[in-house]
């Protein structure tokens, strides 16, 4: 049966997801305290088999080269972020890739506008689906943006693929701060378009 756990790292209050089945881990965000992610690891009763960076930016990749030093795991990161990331990266996901766990199968979606191509993983956990965004999505509105085409951009890429997609009780599980679903946030679209971000 999957399982998730989570701890929350560094000041900037990062959540690192951890999807666990059959002693195999699925780490979501290697972002800071390295020992810490392998200890979070150690008591769900599995090895780091494979870790998803969600995005290139720094304060979600600072534990990653040290995590895949201690694991050997498998490196996925989106394409289109992939080149800036501070290691290797085993595999680059595309629109529509898999990331296969213990016989579990986890689709990605590119969502662009925070960087220029993060990713969402979608997990089903007792019958709910379970969308790891990184920092595209947050309660209350999109991930921070620098132009307003990247705004633009976002906010299209998280309505087709998110909000057109899933059901409410989707829950969604931001790179920082309290998960929220997305029949809590589907509400709000008109206002955050209106206000642009």
């Amino acid at each position: 049966m999957l399982e998730l756990h989570h701890i929350s790292v560094s000041s900037m209050d990062n959540n690192c997801y951890l999807l666990c089945d059959e002693g195999r881990g699925l780490l979501i965000d290697a972002a800071s305290d390295p020992d810490a992610l392998l200890a979070m690891a150690r008591e769900a009763g599995v090895e780091i088999a494979a870790v998803l960076t969600t995005h290139r930016h720094h304060d979600h990749t600072r534990a990653l080269a040290d995590v895949l030093a201690a694991t050997g795991a498998t490196h996925y990161a989106p394409f289109l972020d992939a080149p800036a990331l501070p290691a290797r990266v085993d595999v680059e996901l595309t629109e529509g890739d898999v990331v296969e766990l213990a016989g579990h199968r986890f689709p990605v979606t590119i969502l662009r506008g925070h960087t220029p191509g993060g990713a969402c993983l979608v997990a089903t956990i007792d019958g709910t689906d379970n969308l790891f965004v990184g920092d595209s999505l947050f309660p209350g509105g999109l991930g921070k943006t620098q132009s307003e085409g990247d705004f633009v951009r976002l906010f299209n890429d998280v309505k087709k693929k998110v909000f057109d997609v899933f059901p409410d009780e989707a829950v969604v599980w931001p790179g920082h701060g309290k998960p929220t679903t997305v029949g809590t946030e589907r509400p709000h679209l008109d206002e955050w378009w209106e206000r642009r971000w």
